[in-house]
């Protein structure tokens, strides 16, 4: 490790290093001393859950997030209930990884719909049954706002203040929102939203990634390494710890570069630029 072990705050998510087994996620960040991870749910399925809870605490290891829930859009009551019942197992599995936050991405337009508002509206429709469930597990709700450009298949939620116009219906100890710059980078309003968003208790999670132009045509898999871009991440982090947040700061690249090299080498850069760019 070029920098000593990784900064306390810092967390990686394991799809910056996807091409890691969960055992090889957890060995290579012990070995960093890396203090906190972002989880997805398909790995830990796979591994099983139970066995992730175990080597992850025994590794003395923190789940930051678990990713993710949400999709609540659906225009049907049956869809609806469906992603319902998801998001309920979700929360459990947040709870047995004794995971800090399980992400929100909302869901976008069912096909054929063109009405956000009333997409926005069954966000909260679906969030008014689960914000209580997850509560008593323990779990905290993050709603992730997504650049615009995901709106109309993956979240028509895009900005913060959207986010925290529907997450302040609800107590703060249950929902709160995702910060990920990545996504909300380019919004004049985010300074006074991430003030409004920490005053009230609402951050519950900060991601990183960077901008970098132009944007490969699987947009899904372009975020930049830190430091690439055109983000100032220092600032972003700055802002959101200002606003009041404490906790873990997790880099969530999705990226084929990265994951084409070794995890450890990844890992090393990755921490290296946090450094660089973030701390």
């Amino acid at each position: 490790m070029s920098g000593g072990p990784a900064p306390a705050r810092f967390s990686l998510n394991h799809e910056t290093v996807r091409q890691w087994s969960l055992p090889e996620l957890v060995a290579g960040c012990a070995e960093a001393g890396v203090a906190a991870v972002g989880l997805w749910r398909d790995p830990v399925r796979e591994f099983g859950l139970r066995e992730t809870a175990k080597l992850v605490a025994g590794a003395g290891l923190r789940v930051s997030s678990l990713c993710r829930g949400g999709f609540f859009t659906a225009a049907d009551p049956v869809g609806r209930a469906g992603a319902l019942e998801d998001n309920r197992r979700a929360v459990e599995e947040a709870a047995e990884l004794g995971a800090d936050t399980l992400v929100l991405v909302s869901g976008g337009l069912p096909d054929g719909d063109r009405d956000l508002v009333g997409a926005r509206r069954r966000i909260v429709d679906v969030l008014a049954a689960l914000a209580p469930w997850a509560a008593a597990h323990g779990v905290r709700l993050g709603i992730e706002p997504l650049h615009p450009m995901f709106a109309s298949d993956r979240c028509v939620v895009s900005t913060l203040g959207q986010a925290l116009d529907i997450a302040e219906r609800f107590p703060a100890q249950q929902v709160g929102v995702v910060a990920d710059a990545y996504h909300l980078w380019w919004d004049e309003r985010l300074p006074a939203d991430l003030h409004r968003a920490g005053t009230g208790g609402r951050i519950v999670s900060v991601q990183l990634a960077d901008w970098v132009t132009p944007l490969p045509a699987g947009v899904l898999t372009g975020r930049g390494q830190l430091g690439d871009g055109c983000i100032d991440l220092r600032a972003f982090r700055e802002t959101a710890d200002a606003a009041g947040y404490r906790g873990p700061v997790e880099v969530e690249i999705f990226h084929p570069g990265l994951w084409a090299r070794d995890g450890a080498e990844v890992l090393r850069e990755v921490i290296d630029r946090y450094r660089a760019h973030v701390a």
